[in-house]
């Protein structure tokens, strides 16, 4: 039995066989990156990411190191506030995350200096839009896929309005959902309807002229009123009726409507690099 790695110099001693024994679903061997309360990250010899869990019961940790039984790492809901401090954007678009501490968390944040290097300023680029959207690294990745085969446009253009097509990122468009969360949690508990349709998918790519409405039996929850009641102003791309909870994507959006404040060009680069 292989007793519990918790630092990369513990890893580095493992012997082949028992290297082979966390091989992780065929994706290879799965090496420790950084360290984490519950466990540590690692990053399989394809690429992948994944996090194996120490954390808990010593015999049940040890059996996940031993059985190679990982959990590749999804989305971040984590607190957002500190997410946007780090990444200097509101994510939530209210900007009340850095109102009050507009710096980086942590002991040494308001001292912090540090230059990044242009993978960094890249990295920082492609987190700001996907902890934007609230996706995971790999959904995020494959959409950039699915872009390069779009015809017409930029490639960092046409990425984004991939992500602005996703049916929970509409709903908070349309403003019946105060947060991208929100959006997303309403979708997942089948509270939206898609030309009639019920659609509990978020990542579902809505067309211009799809008709996105709530559900008849949902059209008294609360969070959902407070939302259309609290929304001041929709972009020009959608529009909505109040009175009915039903609004539509009328057509795609252009650039200057979209996250001004990304610099896509920075994504395409980082992405060029990767795949």
């Amino acid at each position: 039995m292989i007793q519990m790695v918790k630092t990369l110099e513990q890893f580095e001693t493992l012997t082949s066989e028992q290297l082979a024994t966390i091989e992780g679903g065929g994706k290879g061997i799965c090496k420790p990156v950084y360290t984490g309360a519950n466990g540590y990250s690692c990053r399989y010899s394809n690429g992948e990411w994944g996090y194996v869990v120490t954390k808990g019961n010593f015999q049940a940790a040890t059996d996940v190191i031993a059985t190679g039984r990982t959990f590749l790492m999804s989305r971040y809901t984590g607190p957002s506030w500190k997410q946007s401090r780090r990444l200097g954007l509101s994510l939530t678009g209210t900007g009340k995350e850095l109102a009050r501490r507009n710096y980086v968390p942590g002991q040494h944040g308001p001292n912090n200096r540090s230059k990044l290097s242009e993978y960094g300023l890249q990295l920082a680029e492609k987190q700001k839009l996907r902890f934007t959207y609230g996706l995971g690294e790999k959904q995020f990745r494959n959409l950039f896929v699915q872009a390069t085969k779009v015809k017409g446009g930029t490639l960092g253009f046409n990425f984004m309005v991939l992500l602005e097509r996703r049916l929970d990122n509409v709903v908070y468009r349309l403003g019946l959902a105060t947060t991208r969360r929100q959006a997303r949690q309403f979708v997942n508990h089948g509270h939206i309807l898609v030309d009639g349709k019920r659609v509990d998918i978020p990542s579902y790519r809505v067309t211009p002229g799809q008709v996105i409405s709530v559900r008849e039996k949902s059209a008294k929850v609360p969070a959902i009123l407070e939302a259309v009641e609290a929304t001041l102003g929709r972009p020009a791309f959608v529009s909505f009726d109040a009175e009915k909870l039903e609004g539509t994507l009328t057509r795609l959006p252009e650039r200057d409507e979209i996250n001004p404040e990304i610099n896509e060009a920075l994504i395409v680069e980082f992405y060029n690099k990767m795949l």
